[in-house]
């Protein structure tokens, strides 16, 4: 199996059997996100519990890549401090941007399946809408 296909198995699996599509009550952020140029919209739920992510979850509705995308973040940011999550987020932006190093990519886990979306401009905010979301809900957090 070569990689683009084991990628493109990756993403597959995580928009048809998402993980972490589902409600999650006591969520101590809560964010809608939206990507206007295709429509994609995710609502974000995180459980923050003494600076970590203890639980996170998300609903809506959108193309393969957004869904995935999302699923494969919260697998990466649960159990993470809020730092370890945005340093992961921007490792991510770098890798869609195509400017992240290998080490970068490698922390990225099944995420790293994404890196081809940069060669695809169309795709890159479905591919980051989860993540947006993630660093301004943190952000907003208090």
């Amino acid at each position: 199996m070569d990689t683009k296909e084991l990628y493109r198995e990756i993403l597959n699996e995580h928009n048809l059997n998402p993980s972490h599509k589902k409600d999650l009550p006591g969520a101590t952020c809560v964010l809608n996100g939206v990507n206007p140029s295709c429509g994609d919209k995710i609502t974000l739920n995180l459980k923050v519990e003494g600076g970590k992510i203890a639980d996170a979850s998300y609903s809506g509705s959108g193309c393969a890549i957004s869904q995935a995308s999302c699923d494969m973040m919260i697998d990466l940011i649960l159990g993470k401090s809020e730092d370890e999550a945005k340093s992961l987020c921007e490792s991510f932006m770098k890798m869609i941007a195509g400017s992240a190093t290998e080490e970068e990519i490698e922390v990225l886990d099944e995420a790293a399946a994404l890196q081809d979306i940069s060669k695809m401009p169309a795709r890159v905010k479905c591919a980051e809408l989860g993540w947006r979301t993630m660093k301004e809900a943190l952000g907003q957090k208090k």
